[in-house]
């Protein structure tokens, strides 16, 4: 494929798609950004017994701290794909690895400063440094994820050409 046809499939999948998801799940209201959260929860653990098996008080506790690791989740998966997808666009350029690293890490952890600046303004939500930090280590991972499968392609191109 011409390096500038993925190159385009890459920024628009970034700015088209993630950016735009992640932007709406920003502008939600704190309430039905909860509502959500309650009902991704529930749907994880309506099949188990024992969260089932509570009474309500103690349910309704250990409900609250999985929905806290089911957000917390959602921004760190979210932003590992930016980071896989940035560092993706950055492999389709002749830099040196440590700065298509930085290029990727910076985009992304800026995005997700200016994520949690945006949600200063959504009524019921507010900026945490948590989340950018989270989101960041998202970043990261993503990364880091592109990084081992380029090299695992590259073996794997390295052992046909000795095969051939």
């Amino acid at each position: 494929m011409n390096v500038n046809i993925y190159r385009i499939i890459l920024i628009l999948s970034i700015i088209l798609v993630l950016f735009g998801v992640i932007f709406n799940f920003s502008s939600q209201n704190g309430e039905k950004s909860g509502k959500l959260s309650k009902q991704i929860t529930i749907a994880i653990t309506k099949n188990i017994k024992y969260i089932q098996n509570l009474d309500s008080k103690e349910k309704e506790q250990v409900l609250r701290k999985v929905e806290h690791i089911v957000r917390k989740t959602a921004h760190f998966s979210i932003y590992a794909l930016l980071g896989l997808l940035l560092m993706s666009l950055m492999k389709t350029y002749k830099l040196k690895e440590i700065k298509r690293i930085g290029i990727s890490f910076i985009m992304g952890a800026v995005y997700a400063i200016s994520d949690e600046i945006h949600q200063s303004f959504v009524p019921g939500r507010g900026p945490m440094v948590q989340d950018v930090l989270i989101d960041s280590l998202g970043v990261i991972f993503g990364i880091l994820i592109c990084i081992a499968i380029c090299k695992i392609i590259k073996m794997i191109k390295g052992k046909r050409k000795e095969n051939n």
